[in-house]
């Protein structure tokens, strides 16, 4: 999506981009417990590869865990599990893993995880929740670059997570509006 802004000032765009990019929640793969492994992958980059999957999510319907009014235990308003069990020889595919929410599957179905051969196995339980991308990259929103032309800023917002480019900008403004409620709140205390 490219988004126009004019009349603001530099520091401005780069705090709306930082924003898009980095504190916008997102849904991604947090934990992974492994019930077999034999790929030739060690359990963490399989885990690492499952974190970088995009999932879809309703934005409107999931809480932080740290936030949620289970205390962090987990429940279906702040953590999605999927289940995903293959043997070789066959490729494993982002579209393999199952989940018990469908509003949280990956965004594609032919992301590759790993390649397992004859009478190899890979079985997993893994944990979806909320982050920001300030926390890890697999909670990155969007990759966001401008272009100042005079007093115009060109934005350029290229979703990569479960979001649309619209939802990403719109929610950065709320965060961005939050922001400077808060500091304004701040800079009252301190008269």
């Amino acid at each position: 999506m490219k988004v126009l802004i004019e009349g603001i000032k530099p520091a401005f765009a780069g705090e709306l981009r930082r924003i898009m990019v980095s504190e916008v929640p997102t849904m991604a793969i947090e934990w992974v417990d492994f019930h077999a492994n034999d790929s030739v992958l060690w359990d963490e980059i399989v885990a690492h590869r499952l974190g970088l999957i995009p999932l879809t999510f309703d934005p409107k319907f999931f809480n932080f865990k740290d936030e949620c009014q289970c205390e962090g235990k987990g429940c279906t308003r702040c953590q999605v599990a999927f289940a995903l069990k293959k043997t070789g020889p066959c490729m494993v595919y982002s579209g393999d893993l199952k989940t018990t929410d469908d509003r949280v599957k990956p965004v594609f179905d032919k992301i590759p995880i790993v390649e397992l051969m004859e009478g190899q196995e890979l079985e997993l339980e893994a944990f979806a929740e909320l982050g920001l991308g300030k926390n890890h990259a697999k909670w990155q929103a969007a990759v966001v670059g401008y272009k100042q032309e005079d007093d115009k800023f060109t934005f350029n917002i290229e979703s990569v997570c479960g979001l649309k480019a619209e939802q990403i900008f719109s929610q950065a403004l709320q965060v961005l509006t939050e922001k400077t409620n808060d500091f304004i709140k701040d800079v009252e205390r301190l008269k």
